[in-house]
Protein backbone atom coordinates (compact mmCIF):
# COMPACT_ATOMS: atom_id res chain seq x y z
CA UNK A 1 0.00 0.00 0.00
CA UNK A 2 1.25 3.40 -1.22
CA UNK A 3 0.44 7.03 -0.88
CA UNK A 4 -0.45 8.61 -4.78
CA UNK A 5 -2.51 11.54 -3.77
CA UNK A 6 -3.60 13.96 -1.55
CA UNK A 7 -6.55 16.24 -1.58
CA UNK A 8 -7.23 18.81 0.72
CA UNK A 9 -10.93 20.63 0.70
CA UNK A 10 -11.36 23.78 2.99
CA UNK A 11 -15.09 23.54 4.68
CA UNK A 12 -17.15 26.32 6.91
CA UNK A 13 -19.33 24.43 9.34
CA UNK A 14 -21.78 26.71 11.23
CA UNK A 15 -21.79 27.67 14.76
CA UNK A 16 -24.53 28.10 16.60
CA UNK A 17 -23.37 31.38 18.17
CA UNK A 18 -20.67 33.72 17.85
CA UNK A 19 -18.23 32.53 20.72
CA UNK A 20 -15.95 34.65 22.97
CA UNK A 21 -12.45 34.47 23.89
CA UNK A 22 -10.08 36.41 25.51
CA UNK A 23 -7.83 36.87 21.92
CA UNK A 24 -10.76 37.56 20.22
CA UNK A 25 -13.68 35.12 18.62
CA UNK A 26 -15.08 32.08 16.99
CA UNK A 27 -17.02 34.33 14.26
CA UNK A 28 -20.13 31.99 13.67
CA UNK A 29 -18.25 29.37 11.97
CA UNK A 30 -15.47 26.61 12.54
CA UNK A 31 -12.89 27.24 9.05
CA UNK A 32 -11.90 23.70 9.26
CA UNK A 33 -8.85 21.58 6.39
CA UNK A 34 -10.33 18.55 5.54
CA UNK A 35 -7.57 15.81 4.10
CA UNK A 36 -7.88 12.76 2.03
CA UNK A 37 -4.83 10.86 1.81
CA UNK A 38 -5.62 7.95 -1.32
CA UNK A 39 -3.16 5.05 -2.02
CA UNK A 40 -2.78 2.70 -4.93
CA UNK A 41 -4.78 -0.13 -3.26
CA UNK A 42 -8.00 2.52 -3.56
CA UNK A 43 -8.32 3.20 0.25
CA UNK A 44 -8.39 6.86 1.21
CA UNK A 45 -7.61 7.75 4.90
CA UNK A 46 -8.64 11.20 6.50
CA UNK A 47 -7.00 14.10 8.13
CA UNK A 48 -8.45 17.05 9.54
CA UNK A 49 -6.29 20.56 10.72
CA UNK A 50 -7.59 24.22 11.79
CA UNK A 51 -8.22 26.85 9.59
CA UNK A 52 -8.27 26.68 5.65
CA UNK A 53 -7.91 28.76 2.05
CA UNK A 54 -5.69 28.60 -0.82
CA UNK A 55 -2.03 28.50 1.22
CA UNK A 56 -3.40 25.66 4.08
CA UNK A 57 -4.43 23.56 1.00
CA UNK A 58 -1.12 24.26 -0.64
CA UNK A 59 0.45 23.40 1.98
CA UNK A 60 -1.48 20.12 2.56
CA UNK A 61 -0.84 19.12 -1.10
CA UNK A 62 2.51 20.49 -1.43
CA UNK A 63 3.49 17.40 0.70
CA UNK A 64 2.97 15.24 -1.97
CA UNK A 65 6.26 14.84 -3.42
CA UNK A 66 7.26 13.91 -0.33
CA UNK A 67 4.96 11.47 0.32
CA UNK A 68 4.02 9.73 -2.91
CA UNK A 69 5.10 6.18 -2.54
CA UNK A 70 5.23 6.05 1.05
CA UNK A 71 3.60 3.44 3.35
CA UNK A 72 1.17 4.53 5.47
CA UNK A 73 2.51 1.65 7.91
CA UNK A 74 5.80 3.42 8.41
CA UNK A 75 4.93 6.45 10.64
CA UNK A 76 8.12 7.18 12.11
CA UNK A 77 9.79 7.62 8.79
CA UNK A 78 6.63 9.66 8.41
CA UNK A 79 7.40 12.17 11.20
CA UNK A 80 10.63 13.06 9.87
CA UNK A 81 10.01 13.15 6.51
CA UNK A 82 7.24 15.73 6.97
CA UNK A 83 8.61 17.77 10.50
CA UNK A 84 11.97 16.37 11.26
CA UNK A 85 12.78 18.29 14.76
CA UNK A 86 16.08 19.48 13.53
CA UNK A 87 14.86 21.32 11.14
CA UNK A 88 12.21 23.08 13.46
CA UNK A 89 13.71 26.54 13.30
CA UNK A 90 12.87 26.38 9.52
CA UNK A 91 9.89 23.91 8.89
CA UNK A 92 7.32 23.98 11.28
CA UNK A 93 4.93 21.11 10.07
CA UNK A 94 3.44 20.09 13.13
CA UNK A 95 -0.36 20.37 12.62
CA UNK A 96 0.74 19.11 9.23
CA UNK A 97 2.14 16.08 10.27
CA UNK A 98 -0.94 15.76 12.34
CA UNK A 99 -3.17 15.57 9.81
CA UNK A 100 -1.84 13.12 7.44
CA UNK A 101 -0.61 11.00 10.76
CA UNK A 102 -4.52 10.89 11.04
CA UNK A 103 -5.29 9.76 7.49
CA UNK A 104 -2.33 7.17 7.39
CA UNK A 105 -3.53 5.80 11.17
CA UNK A 106 -7.26 5.77 9.19
CA UNK A 107 -5.53 3.57 6.25
CA UNK A 108 -3.96 1.17 7.90
CA UNK A 109 -7.01 0.54 10.27
CA UNK A 110 -9.15 -0.11 6.90
CA UNK A 111 -6.36 -2.08 5.40
CA UNK A 112 -6.29 -4.14 8.42
CA UNK A 113 -10.37 -4.20 9.18
CA UNK A 114 -9.34 -3.06 12.80
CA UNK A 115 -10.23 0.49 14.41
CA UNK A 116 -7.60 3.21 15.26
CA UNK A 117 -7.29 1.79 18.84
CA UNK A 118 -6.18 -1.22 18.81
CA UNK A 119 -3.79 -0.40 16.20
CA UNK A 120 -2.41 2.21 19.75
CA UNK A 121 -2.74 -0.38 22.16
CA UNK A 122 -6.03 -1.22 22.67
CA UNK A 123 -8.72 0.59 24.33
CA UNK A 124 -9.07 0.57 28.43
CA UNK A 125 -12.55 2.28 28.03
CA UNK A 126 -15.48 2.51 25.54
CA UNK A 127 -16.56 5.87 25.90
CA UNK A 128 -14.65 9.26 26.81
CA UNK A 129 -16.60 11.18 28.98
CA UNK A 130 -16.75 15.29 28.08
CA UNK A 131 -16.89 18.41 29.77
CA UNK A 132 -19.42 21.12 28.86
CA UNK A 133 -17.85 24.19 27.33
CA UNK A 134 -19.63 27.36 27.95
CA UNK A 135 -18.86 30.64 26.30
CA UNK A 136 -19.84 33.85 26.36
CA UNK A 137 -21.49 34.48 23.45
CA UNK A 138 -23.03 37.08 20.63
CA UNK A 139 -27.03 36.13 20.16
CA UNK A 140 -27.80 34.84 16.92
CA UNK A 141 -31.04 33.45 15.67
CA UNK A 142 -32.62 31.56 18.29
CA UNK A 143 -29.86 31.72 20.14
CA UNK A 144 -29.33 33.88 22.68
CA UNK A 145 -26.68 36.15 24.45
CA UNK A 146 -24.35 34.45 26.97
CA UNK A 147 -23.40 37.43 29.20
CA UNK A 148 -24.79 37.39 33.10
CA UNK A 149 -24.46 34.71 35.33
CA UNK A 150 -28.31 33.80 35.00
CA UNK A 151 -27.45 33.75 31.14
CA UNK A 152 -24.71 31.42 31.57
CA UNK A 153 -26.68 29.17 34.35
CA UNK A 154 -29.28 28.60 31.68
CA UNK A 155 -27.45 27.61 28.82
CA UNK A 156 -25.34 25.06 31.21
CA UNK A 157 -28.65 23.25 32.10
CA UNK A 158 -29.88 23.39 28.72
CA UNK A 159 -26.86 21.57 27.47
CA UNK A 160 -26.64 19.36 31.05
CA UNK A 161 -29.91 18.10 30.30
CA UNK A 162 -29.49 17.58 26.45
CA UNK A 163 -26.09 15.83 26.59
CA UNK A 164 -25.45 14.78 30.62
CA UNK A 165 -22.64 16.65 31.44
CA UNK A 166 -21.26 16.95 35.01
CA UNK A 167 -18.24 18.30 34.47
CA UNK A 168 -18.84 22.57 33.06
CA UNK A 169 -15.48 24.16 31.83
CA UNK A 170 -15.67 27.85 31.32
CA UNK A 171 -13.87 29.56 28.85
CA UNK A 172 -13.08 33.62 30.30
CA UNK A 173 -10.79 35.92 29.46
CA UNK A 174 -13.76 38.46 28.13
CA UNK A 175 -14.80 40.29 31.29
CA UNK A 176 -13.63 41.67 33.76
CA UNK A 177 -12.44 38.71 36.76
CA UNK A 178 -14.89 39.84 39.35
CA UNK A 179 -17.75 39.33 36.82
CA UNK A 180 -16.36 36.04 35.63
CA UNK A 181 -15.94 35.14 39.06
CA UNK A 182 -19.34 35.66 39.27
CA UNK A 183 -20.45 33.65 36.70
CA UNK A 184 -18.59 30.90 37.81
CA UNK A 185 -19.70 30.69 41.28
CA UNK A 186 -22.69 30.86 39.83
CA UNK A 187 -22.66 27.44 38.15
CA UNK A 188 -21.18 26.15 41.20
CA UNK A 189 -23.96 26.76 43.00
CA UNK A 190 -26.60 26.32 40.31
CA UNK A 191 -24.74 22.33 39.95
CA UNK A 192 -23.89 20.82 43.30
CA UNK A 193 -21.74 17.97 42.95
CA UNK A 194 -20.43 18.65 39.45
CA UNK A 195 -16.80 19.84 38.19
CA UNK A 196 -15.71 22.97 37.50
CA UNK A 197 -12.76 24.74 35.80
CA UNK A 198 -12.00 27.86 34.41
CA UNK A 199 -9.93 28.94 31.62
CA UNK A 200 -9.10 32.88 30.81
CA UNK A 201 -6.40 31.83 27.95
CA UNK A 202 -3.55 33.43 29.81
CA UNK A 203 -4.74 36.85 29.61
CA UNK A 204 -4.57 37.38 33.82
CA UNK A 205 -2.21 38.95 35.30
CA UNK A 206 -0.23 37.38 38.11
CA UNK A 207 -1.99 39.31 40.87
CA UNK A 208 -5.41 39.04 39.01
CA UNK A 209 -5.01 34.97 38.60
CA UNK A 210 -3.91 34.74 42.28
CA UNK A 211 -6.68 36.79 43.22
CA UNK A 212 -9.33 34.56 41.39
CA UNK A 213 -7.61 31.15 42.41
CA UNK A 214 -7.86 31.93 45.97
CA UNK A 215 -11.48 32.73 45.66
CA UNK A 216 -12.64 29.55 44.19
CA UNK A 217 -10.52 27.33 46.52
CA UNK A 218 -13.09 26.36 47.84
CA UNK A 219 -15.18 24.93 44.87
CA UNK A 220 -15.16 21.46 43.34
CA UNK A 221 -12.48 22.14 40.97
CA UNK A 222 -10.46 20.64 38.13
CA UNK A 223 -8.45 22.53 37.30
CA UNK A 224 -7.30 26.35 36.92
CA UNK A 225 -6.31 26.35 32.81
CA UNK A 226 -3.63 28.61 31.90
CA UNK A 227 -4.86 31.61 34.07
CA UNK A 228 -1.32 33.78 33.33
CA UNK A 229 0.77 33.32 30.22
CA UNK A 230 4.16 31.58 30.74
CA UNK A 231 5.64 28.39 32.79
CA UNK A 232 7.15 30.69 34.72
CA UNK A 233 3.91 32.28 35.58
CA UNK A 234 2.05 29.24 36.42
CA UNK A 235 4.64 27.79 38.40
CA UNK A 236 3.62 31.24 40.68
CA UNK A 237 0.24 30.75 40.31
CA UNK A 238 0.61 26.78 41.43
CA UNK A 239 2.93 27.76 44.51
CA UNK A 240 0.18 30.53 45.47
CA UNK A 241 -3.20 28.99 44.76
CA UNK A 242 -4.55 25.75 46.02
CA UNK A 243 -6.01 24.33 42.88
CA UNK A 244 -4.84 22.08 40.44
CA UNK A 245 -2.91 24.19 37.32
CA UNK A 246 -3.70 23.11 33.24
CA UNK A 247 -2.13 24.10 30.53
CA UNK A 248 -2.72 23.46 26.60
CA UNK A 249 0.00 26.54 25.71
CA UNK A 250 3.26 25.87 27.32
CA UNK A 251 3.69 22.69 27.08
CA UNK A 252 2.63 21.37 23.64
CA UNK A 253 5.88 19.37 22.50
CA UNK A 254 8.48 17.37 24.27
CA UNK A 255 11.22 19.87 25.77
CA UNK A 256 8.67 22.11 27.36
CA UNK A 257 7.27 18.76 28.88
CA UNK A 258 10.78 17.83 30.52
CA UNK A 259 11.01 21.01 31.68
CA UNK A 260 7.61 20.73 33.18
CA UNK A 261 9.31 17.52 34.81
CA UNK A 262 12.12 19.25 36.00
CA UNK A 263 10.76 22.11 37.78
CA UNK A 264 6.62 21.45 37.89
CA UNK A 265 4.91 24.07 37.02
CA UNK A 266 1.33 22.24 36.25
CA UNK A 267 -0.28 19.54 37.02
CA UNK A 268 -2.59 18.66 34.43
CA UNK A 269 -1.31 18.85 30.34
CA UNK A 270 -3.91 18.78 28.05
CA UNK A 271 -3.15 16.92 25.10
CA UNK A 272 -4.24 17.95 21.40
CA UNK A 273 -4.01 15.73 18.93
CA UNK A 274 -3.27 18.38 15.97
CA UNK A 275 -0.65 20.41 18.61
CA UNK A 276 1.22 17.81 19.53
CA UNK A 277 1.95 16.41 16.21
CA UNK A 278 -0.33 13.62 16.04
CA UNK A 279 -2.27 10.72 18.59
CA UNK A 280 1.27 8.86 18.74
CA UNK A 281 2.94 11.53 20.00
CA UNK A 282 -0.20 12.35 22.67
CA UNK A 283 0.41 8.90 23.35
CA UNK A 284 4.37 8.83 23.94
CA UNK A 285 3.67 12.34 26.12
CA UNK A 286 0.86 10.54 28.41
CA UNK A 287 3.26 7.72 28.60
CA UNK A 288 6.01 10.70 30.20
CA UNK A 289 3.44 11.72 32.51
CA UNK A 290 2.30 8.51 33.93
CA UNK A 291 5.94 8.00 34.99
CA UNK A 292 6.24 11.59 36.44
CA UNK A 293 2.63 11.90 38.35
CA UNK A 294 1.47 14.59 35.77
CA UNK A 295 -2.19 14.14 35.54
CA UNK A 296 -3.39 14.03 31.46
CA UNK A 297 -6.20 15.51 29.69
CA UNK A 298 -7.71 15.99 26.20
CA UNK A 299 -8.38 19.94 24.36
CA UNK A 300 -9.96 20.92 22.24
CA UNK A 301 -9.12 23.17 19.11
CA UNK A 302 -12.08 23.96 16.95
CA UNK A 303 -12.89 20.07 15.78
CA UNK A 304 -15.04 18.56 13.23
CA UNK A 305 -16.07 14.62 13.30
CA UNK A 306 -12.30 13.79 11.65
CA UNK A 307 -10.26 15.33 14.30
CA UNK A 308 -13.17 14.62 17.12
CA UNK A 309 -12.55 10.51 16.26
CA UNK A 310 -8.88 11.31 16.70
CA UNK A 311 -9.55 12.48 20.06
CA UNK A 312 -11.86 9.69 21.02
CA UNK A 313 -9.40 6.62 19.96
CA UNK A 314 -6.81 8.78 22.12
CA UNK A 315 -8.91 9.14 24.88
CA UNK A 316 -9.72 5.40 24.47
CA UNK A 317 -6.09 3.63 24.99
CA UNK A 318 -4.82 6.03 27.62
CA UNK A 319 -5.17 4.62 31.23
CA UNK A 320 -4.40 7.68 32.56
CA UNK A 321 -6.61 10.03 31.41
CA UNK A 322 -7.89 11.33 34.76
CA UNK A 323 -10.15 14.27 33.44
CA UNK A 324 -13.10 14.51 31.28
CA UNK A 325 -12.04 16.08 28.10
CA UNK A 326 -12.83 19.20 26.01
CA UNK A 327 -15.30 19.72 23.24
CA UNK A 328 -16.44 22.30 21.13
CA UNK A 329 -18.46 20.13 19.31
CA UNK A 330 -22.08 20.68 20.77
CA UNK A 331 -21.87 24.52 19.39
CA UNK A 332 -21.32 23.29 16.01
CA UNK A 333 -24.76 23.05 14.12
CA UNK A 334 -23.87 20.09 11.74
CA UNK A 335 -20.94 18.05 10.47
CA UNK A 336 -19.44 16.57 7.70
CA UNK A 337 -19.15 13.11 8.43
CA UNK A 338 -21.53 10.49 7.44
CA UNK A 339 -24.43 9.99 9.73
CA UNK A 340 -24.15 13.75 11.03
CA UNK A 341 -22.63 14.72 14.27
CA UNK A 342 -21.26 11.81 16.91
CA UNK A 343 -23.76 11.79 20.03
CA UNK A 344 -23.23 12.68 23.23
CA UNK A 345 -25.10 10.52 26.06
CA UNK A 346 -24.17 10.75 29.81
CA UNK A 347 -21.65 13.62 28.79
CA UNK A 348 -20.15 10.97 26.81
CA UNK A 349 -19.50 9.45 22.96
CA UNK A 350 -18.63 6.32 22.17
CA UNK A 351 -15.30 5.48 20.89
CA UNK A 352 -15.81 4.38 17.03
CA UNK A 353 -15.65 0.70 16.14
CA UNK A 354 -15.10 1.16 12.61
CA UNK A 355 -11.90 0.31 10.87
CA UNK A 356 -9.00 3.19 10.64
CA UNK A 357 -10.66 6.09 12.44
CA UNK A 358 -14.44 4.93 11.74
CA UNK A 359 -15.97 7.85 10.63
CA UNK A 360 -16.60 8.83 6.92
CA UNK A 361 -17.02 11.89 4.82
CA UNK A 362 -20.46 12.84 3.97
CA UNK A 363 -19.67 13.97 -0.16
CA UNK A 364 -23.25 16.27 0.08
CA UNK A 365 -22.25 17.76 3.33
CA UNK A 366 -18.33 18.68 2.36
CA UNK A 367 -19.81 20.10 -0.92
CA UNK A 368 -22.42 22.42 1.15
CA UNK A 369 -19.78 23.47 3.30
CA UNK A 370 -17.41 24.38 1.14
CA UNK A 371 -19.32 26.46 -0.91
CA UNK A 372 -20.29 28.57 2.47
CA UNK A 373 -16.15 29.09 2.87
CA UNK A 374 -15.91 30.04 -0.48
CA UNK A 375 -19.25 32.40 0.06
CA UNK A 376 -18.18 33.80 3.74
CA UNK A 377 -14.17 33.27 3.45
CA UNK A 378 -11.74 33.08 7.00
CA UNK A 379 -12.22 35.48 9.96
CA UNK A 380 -9.76 36.88 11.58
CA UNK A 381 -9.42 34.75 15.21
CA UNK A 382 -7.92 37.29 17.19
CA UNK A 383 -10.58 39.78 16.10
CA UNK A 384 -14.05 41.04 17.91
CA UNK A 385 -16.50 41.33 15.34
CA UNK A 386 -18.49 43.36 18.68
CA UNK A 387 -15.28 45.68 18.65
CA UNK A 388 -13.88 47.14 15.68
CA UNK A 389 -10.43 48.28 16.28
CA UNK A 390 -9.92 45.96 19.41
CA UNK A 391 -7.06 43.30 19.50
CA UNK A 392 -5.90 41.19 22.82
CA UNK A 393 -2.88 42.28 25.04
CA UNK A 394 -1.50 40.14 27.56
CA UNK A 395 -2.53 40.83 30.14
CA UNK A 396 -5.80 41.65 28.71
CA UNK A 397 -6.20 45.85 29.78
CA UNK A 398 -9.38 46.31 27.68
CA UNK A 399 -12.00 44.69 29.33
CA UNK A 400 -15.43 45.09 27.59
CA UNK A 401 -18.97 46.27 30.41
CA UNK A 402 -20.18 42.90 31.43
CA UNK A 403 -23.42 45.44 31.82
CA UNK A 404 -23.67 46.56 28.23
CA UNK A 405 -25.97 43.92 25.98
CA UNK A 406 -23.54 41.98 23.66
CA UNK A 407 -24.39 42.86 20.29
CA UNK A 408 -24.06 46.86 21.22
CA UNK A 409 -20.42 46.27 22.42
CA UNK A 410 -17.60 48.57 21.01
Amino acid sequence: MRITDIRATTVAVPLEAPLLHSNGAHWGRFVRTLVEVETDTGLVGLGELGGGGESAEQAVRGLLPYLRGHDPFELENLRFKIANPTASLYNNRTQLLAAIEFACIDLVGQHLGVPAHDLLGGRVRDEVPFASYLFFRYASGAHGEIRTPDQLVEHARVLRDRHGFTVHKLKGGVFPPSHELDCYRALADAFPGDRLRYDPNSVLSMAEAVRFGKAIEDLDNDYFEDPTWGLEGLRQIRERVAVPVATNTVVVNFEQLAANVLRRGVDVVLLDTTFWGGIRSCIKAAGVCETFQVDVSVHSSGELGIQLATMLHLGAVLPNLTYAADAHYHHLTDDVIEGGPLPYRDGRIRVPSGPGLGVRLDPAKVARYADLYRELGDYPYDRDPGREGWYPTVPNTRWADPTAPLSARE
